[in-house]
């Protein structure tokens, strides 16, 4: 059995998804299972991971956890604790390339480190996965490319190498059922770094139609992204991390080749899996209608 915490998360869902297609038994972890939409050979667990006495009787018989300290919070090491104590064999953390290469503001891979010091002292065996930024991210842009066609962002020249988060799901279901990852720490990248401007052109490509970028000063950007819902912490970590990116492009390794033995999936992969999201409004309509 193994248990995903974060598993409505872009990289959570995905790897209940790849590990139930293999044939594991999957511990879907949720604060609300009934508006999860989560696969029902999953076996889902409603709890919060920031209170981790409310997961200690789904811990029983877990042989892995996929950690995701978003979702875990400051619970991380009495999770881990008691983790232990029933009897988890290994523990395989979402962490950040940060850690590594360094680059956004100090404190967010000051955290993920911290995070990774409790899952070596756990007592189980460790794989640290230490992720770029997130194709995924590209999604705050959908309701301006729906409405507008023109995203109103900052630092559009700062270039990462983003990546998809099915190939972190496929790294972490390698490092959740095969021992010979553990003690490791991979830096998951996508192949090649991208501007934002790039990735907005990508998005247009992917719709046929033009989507152009429009600079504005950062606290602009932070404030829409709040005014959207976004987490409070999540537009310093991306803005901050493009900030640093602007002078020095995101590292971009080849480790998910190394590990999955075919390439890395492109920003474009990405938007070609993800379009409805920036189609407009009349267009993910038409497309719904029965024909």
């Amino acid at each position: 059995m193994i248990l995903i915490t974060g598993a409505t998360g872009h990289v959570g869902r995905a790897a209940v998804d790849l590990l139930l297609a293999a044939g594991e038994q999957v511990t879907a972890v949720t604060r609300d299972p009934a508006g999860a939409a989560l696969p029902a050979e999953a076996r889902v667990i409603g709890g919060d991971p920031s209170w981790p006495a409310t997961l200690a009787p789904a811990l029983r018989g877990v042989e892995a956890i996929l950690l995701s300290p978003r979702a875990v919070g400051a619970g991380v090491g009495e999770l881990l604790a008691l983790a232990a104590d029933a009897g988890v064999r290994r523990v395989v953390v979402l962490s950040a390339v940060t850690v590594e290469y360094g680059g956004g503001y100090r404190r967010f891979a000051e955290a993920f480190t911290a995070v990774e010091t409790a899952a070596e002292a756990s007592g189980l065996a460790w794989t640290h996965l230490r992720c770029a930024d997130f194709d995924a991210n590209a999604l705050v842009w959908a309701p301006q490319i729906r409405t507008t066609g023109v995203v109103r962002g900052a630092y559009g020249a700062a270039a990462t190498s983003a990546i998809h988060e099915r190939d972190i799901a496929e790294v972490a279901a390698l490092a959740l059922t095969d021992e010979a990852h553990a003690g490791r720490a991979y830096a998951l990248t996508g192949p090649r770094s991208l501007s934002q401007r790039d990735k907005v052109a990508a998005v247009g490509a992917a719709l046929g139609r033009e989507v152009s970028w429009e600079e504005v000063p950062p606290d602009q950007v932070r404030e829409a992204m709040l005014a959207q819902g976004v987490e409070e912490n999540v537009p310093d970590r991306m803005l901050g991390y493009l900030a640093a990116c602007l002078h020095e492009p995101g590292p971009a390794t080849d480790t998910v080749e190394r590990l999955l033995g075919r390439p890395a999936r492109t920003f474009a992969d990405w938007v070609a899996d993800h379009a409805d999201a920036f189609a407009h409004p009349h267009a993910v309509a038409e497309a719904g209608r029965p024909s």
